[in-house]
């Protein structure tokens, strides 16, 4: 069987290709012009770039290729996607049957086009099942009182706005909600909860119970404790089997050097 991989930006898409290659398997890779690190032509079998709202040419590509089953993969950015990029005929059909124009509802519409040419949009974790941590703790250091106090009444409030389709991210300090992510990603709120409110911060991220996993993977990974230092945040807690964590032995092995204790807990 041979894979489709759809690149978006970061080193997701890199890992994916990794995993992949580790278990023997083809994938080819539809690359978007405005994300996917032009390295991926190094590292890829076959690629081919596209437009981030050229799904005409991407099914076109997949199904020349021989893709049973695709794989998505790296972000696109929300603004990318609803910025001024010009669509192809195959994309203004499915976002005129939007019900509503949001992400995940683009993306679904996307998963559902592919899935009427024979193409199966299949969890992105697929390849990377070693790189989702189980519950527990990770980190050398345990979270003490005031960060397990943080965390309980972090996954309170995530239990609310998992309702909403908000962000993954919430950034809590002494039992008050400090920052929650909306679209700007989980390091730049990091970095603003930092200036609203230095040191002592508790970064929770979650995923929602029904999280798809196909396309809307909670991720961590060695920058996530680099922006935690800058912040001052001392304790992170993400979602167990559900959040991916890139280079996970040197993001602990940083996370122990500068004391930040590493919890992942059950899914809310």
């Amino acid at each position: 069987m041979r894979y489709g991989l759809i690149a978006g930006n970061g080193r997701f898409p890199f890992l994916v290709l990794e995993g992949a290659r580790r278990q023997g398997a083809s994938v080819v890779v539809a690359a978007i012009k405005e994300e996917t690190d032009p390295e991926i032509e190094r590292v890829a079998e076959r690629v081919e770039w596209i437009g981030v709202a050229q799904l005409g040419k991407l099914i076109r590509f997949f199904k020349r290729e021989g893709v049973e089953r695709a794989i998505m993969a790296g972000q696109v950015k929300h603004v990318q996607i609803f910025s001024g990029a010009l669509p192809d005929l195959r994309m203004i059909k499915t976002i005129l049957r939007l019900p509503r124009r949001n992400t995940d509802a683009l993306i679904g519409a996307v998963a559902n086009e592919l899935k009427s040419e024979g193409i199966e949009l299949i969890d992105s974790t697929y390849f990377l099942q070693e790189s989702l941590p189980q519950a527990g703790q990770l980190s050398r250091r345990k979270p003490d009182e005031r960060e397990r106090g943080d965390i309980e009444y972090g996954l309170e409030i995530a239990r609310e706005i998992t309702r909403l389709d908000l962000g993954q991210t919430i950034v809590v300090r002494s039992l008050a909600c400090v920052a929650i992510e909306a679209m700007e990603g989980t390091d730049a709120t990091i970095r603003r909860a930092g200036e609203l409110a230095r040191g002592k911060l508790t970064v929770i991220k979650i995923a929602k119970p029904d999280q798809d996993l196909r396309f809307d993977v909670p991720v961590v990974g060695v920058p996530t404790i680099q922006t935690m230092i800058e912040a001052g945040a001392t304790c992170l807690c993400i979602t167990a089997g559900k959040t991916l964590m890139f280079d996970r032995e040197e993001m602990i092995r940083l996370a122990d050097k500068n004391g930040i204790a590493v919890v992942a807990a059950p899914s809310i």
